[in-house]
């Protein structure tokens, strides 16, 4: 397997496994509409910090959000790079050539 096939599986696999979960889906959603306090998305959610920590984890790692400190509170917001990045991978997964349900005529 190629050097570059095997990184954009990673990356593939990583981007789409942060977005595999109910409640990191839910962040996600919650940051369409611009950055958020920490508090708020807690509020929000209704979840622990520790829980909430985890997913934030996850999805600033798989570089979906991004966040910043201002004084002790942090702030998160969604990485439109990201997005867009998922996007082009969904393109390039997307089937092309013969139709599903017919076999190559040099199959055994």
């Amino acid at each position: 397997m190629p050097v570059q096939t095997q990184h954009f599986s990673a990356r593939a696999a990583q981007l789409f496994h942060a977005l595999s979960d109910e409640t990191r889906v839910g962040i996600v959603e919650l940051l369409v509409g611009g950055e958020r306090c920490v508090c708020e998305l807690q509020d929000t959610l209704d979840a622990a910090q520790s829980r909430l920590s985890f997913h934030l984890k996850v999805l600033k790692d798989a570089g979906i959000v991004n966040d910043r400190r201002e004084g002790r509170w942090s702030y998160y917001e969604l990485n439109r790079e990201a997005f867009e990045e998922a996007e082009e991978m969904i393109r390039e997964l997307r089937p092309r050539g013969r139709r599903s349900g017919t076999r190559a005529a040099d199959c055994c």
